[in-house]
């Protein structure tokens, strides 16, 4: 049994509901995904992808960087 390890995204708001440090990041089958333990609003990476032909929001814009440890 494979155990998911699932990281908490700092400082970030879920779309949502609008609640800070909610979101947890995990990956499923070679997908991210993204789920507010709040409202059980979930995201993933192939949503994402299918979303892109709109311009970013400035909040989407503030990510620095992804670090994959």
């Amino acid at each position: 049994m494979t155990r998911t390890r699932k990281r908490f995204i700092a400082g970030a708001i879920c779309p949502e509901c609008k609640d800070e440090d909610s979101l947890m990041l995990y990956e499923e089958g070679g997908q991210e995904h993204v789920e507010c333990v709040s409202c059980h609003y979930k995201m993933s990476e192939r949503d994402a992808k299918a979303n892109t032909k709109t311009p970013p929001t400035p909040q989407q814009e503030q990510l620095i960087g992804y670090f994959k440890p």
